[in-house]
């Protein structure tokens, strides 16, 4: 059987709080909507959409769904749920004999979700997937707050969407509709049109988003991976070598020595992004055993670090370095150093720290004989990486 599928976008979505529409709040790049559409658009056994949507956003239809493998109508909704499904059938060509009614604030449906109401639908003429009640039920009269009743929970089942049904089937549902019978949902009213329901099973991510909690549970999903990881470099202070850090030279008669620069801001932070990406270290990436690696500048190490993590799908999103020197001072270079490191991993400044400490006279570096630093850096997982 041909499938068809409805999806019900026609709501305000007050209770979430938003000033927008909750189908067009956006999740993780794409909207609520977009999110639906791509379900059933990606579904084997799906040929055609219709996606329903108030009144006034029909114009726009087209480019606040995007763009679909499948055809796609657009129909403006009515007042209620049972007219937008009734004007989204009615926009459904004929020939789609298994039609799927889908709310467009669950965004999470899964394929294997859609399969089974398909293949309940086909067998059954409707179905609806649900998920069994796991807390204990009691029924309480409107008018007061005293319990009626504890209902079975065994019996309970918490209903979803997609619901299909066969079009003949949907069809007597939405006519029952129309002639003013009121309904919560086609299942309801398929029931009360005399045809059987079947249950299949639903999924618990497969949630519906209605309040501002619900909302942002939901973008919780969608937040960035963070990851966090530590750097450490040391180089021995020779004369003649210049003392160079994040491009900045001091004024030393003293610098590292080292294969490249000596640059320690640029390679503990270099260190720290690897670290916490779990791409290697410097020493792999920039060998200095390797004549290329030859006296090069910190900063370029650092700007070929970020694009081997943008690479593996990671970008920098923080970075705090520590700098351990006896002389001279940082604190008057402390700024140019901050924004030339924020500039080649694509920071604000506020996001990046730079700080001097000495070693109070202990070991090598407390005696000026050598320079070290300590770096932490934050990424993040790039979005549809």
């Amino acid at each position: 059987m041909s499938v068809g599928v409805i999806i019900v976008a026609g709501g305000r979505g007050t209770r979430t709080g938003s000033a927008i529409p909750k189908q067009l709040i956006d999740l993780g790049g794409r909207t609520v909507l977009q999110r639906s559409v791509a379900a059933f658009d990606a579904h084997p056994g799906v040929a055609a959409i219709v996606v329903v949507l108030p009144e006034e956003l029909v114009g726009d239809g087209r480019a606040l769904v995007g763009s679909t493998r499948l055809p796609c109508a657009i129909a403006a909704g009515g007042a209620r749920r049972q007219d937008s499904v009734a004007a989204g059938l009615a926009a459904l060509p004929s020939g789609h004999e298994l039609v799927l009614v889908h709310d467009a604030a669950r965004p999470f449906v899964d394929r294997a979700t859609i399969d089974r109401v398909i293949e309940a639908a086909g067998r059954t003429g409707a179905a609806v997937p649900a998920v069994a009640a796991r807390d204990t039920i009691k029924r309480v009269p409107a008018s007061s707050r005293l319990v009626a009743e504890t209902i079975p929970r065994g019996e309970i089942w918490l209903a979803q969407t997609p619901q299909g049904f066969r079009r003949p089937v949907l069809e007597a549902a939405v006519a029952l509709g129309a002639s003013g019978m009121e309904g919560t949902d086609e299942a309801m009213l398929a029931e009360r049109a005399g045809h059987a329901v079947e249950i299949v099973e639903g999924h618990e991510r497969n949630v519906k988003i209605t309040t501002s909690d619900d909302l942002e549970r939901a973008r919780a999903q969608f937040a960035p991976a963070v990851r966090v990881g530590t750097g450490y470099d040391l180089h021995r202070l020779v004369d003649g070598r210049p003392l160079v850090l994040a491009g900045e030279r001091l004024p030393s008669d003293r610098g590292p020595l080292g294969h490249s620069d000596g640059d320690v801001v640029c390679h503990a932070l270099a260190d720290a992004l690897f670290g916490a990406t779990g791409l290697g270290d410097i020493g792999q990436h920039f060998p200095n055993t390797d004549p290329q690696w030859k006296d090069v500048a910190g900063l370029d190490l650092l700007s070929r670090s970020v694009a081997i993590l943008a690479a593996g799908g990671w970008r920098p999103a923080s970075a705090d370095v520590t700098v351990v020197l006896e002389r001279p001072k940082l604190v008057p270079h402390l700024p140019a150093i901050r924004q030339r490191v924020a500039d080649v991993l694509g920071l604000d400044v506020s996001a990046v720290s730079v700080k001097g400490k000495t070693n109070e006279g202990v070991d090598a570096v407390g005696r000026g004989e050598a320079i070290a630093a300590h770096a932490v850096a934050t990424v993040v997982r790039v979005t549809g990486a």
